[in-house]
């Protein structure tokens, strides 16, 4: 939640400067509701992909605060963050809820970015792949491990988050590691082609050695991405590491 119309529009203008045609790796932004229209304009024509910071499990009716899939469509939207850890933990977003919102991303055309991760008390009783399991299985159980063939995963253990602490590159390779294991027990395939991303604290200093690790795709940009010099150096980053 940051940003004013004027900022916003300097950002998005310094982003798509810095992402060309045939820069290689996939690039989104995920403004608040109230700026997608004008980024959308704003990277219209460019590579760069505009997506929301979350999505209504529903399409339309008495949702009062709620912004569907079809409204997000309609304003060029391509990516939807859902079950962030702030949603979850702050406004008690339940993994039933986070699975709705996933699935009406799917229904409607968006690619949902499913957040899963761990806090520090569970991370430190030895929970965290019961915790990313649990977060997991309740969107696979509705809605199917090849849904994931639309869909990208972040893992973002909250205690790295906004903290400035960052999981070390093998702390968090260990994690995608398992959940890319989980997801070859159900199907191979997808769980070869699935990209899984990394987000807690990445930044233009810590990207190149989390994206080396065999099993991190790519980052889900916090902090990092309210400035465009920082933001447009982790693309490099993963450019580099690809």
């Amino acid at each position: 939640m940051n940003g004013t119309r004027a900022s916003v529009r300097q950002l998005a203008q310094d982003v798509a400067a810095g992402v060309s045609a045939d820069t290689a790796v996939t690039v989104g932004v995920c403004p608040p509701y109230v700026f997608i229209p004008q980024v959308s304009e704003q990277l219209d024509g460019t590579p760069v992909q505009v997506g929301a910071q979350n999505v209504a499990d529903q399409d339309a009716g008495a949702y009062t605060g709620e912004v569907s899939a079809p409204m997000l469509r309609e304003f060029g939207c391509r990516l939807a963050i859902v079950g962030h850890s702030e949603r979850r933990l702050i406004y008690g977003e339940s993994d039933e809820l986070v699975t709705a919102r996933y699935q009406k991303a799917i229904e409607h055309g968006l690619c949902p970015i499913l957040c899963i991760g761990e806090t520090l008390e569970q991370r430190e009783a030895g929970e965290t792949f019961a915790v990313v399991d649990r977060q997991l299985e309740a969107v696979l159980e509705k809605a199917g491990v090849h849904s994931l063939n639309q869909a990208v995963i972040a893992y973002e253990p909250v205690w790295a988050i906004g903290t400035g602490r960052t999981a070390t590159p093998e702390q968090a390779q260990e994690v995608h590691e398992h959940i890319r294991r989980q997801l070859a027990a159900r199907d191979p395939d997808v769980a070869g082609q699935v990209r899984i991303l990394y987000g807690g604290s990445v930044n233009a200093d810590n990207a190149g050695a989390l994206f080396s690790m065999p099993d991190i795709d790519g980052g889900l940009i916090g902090g990092a991405s309210l400035k465009a010099a920082s933001f447009l150096a982790i693309v490099q980053a993963a450019v580099e590491t690809q």
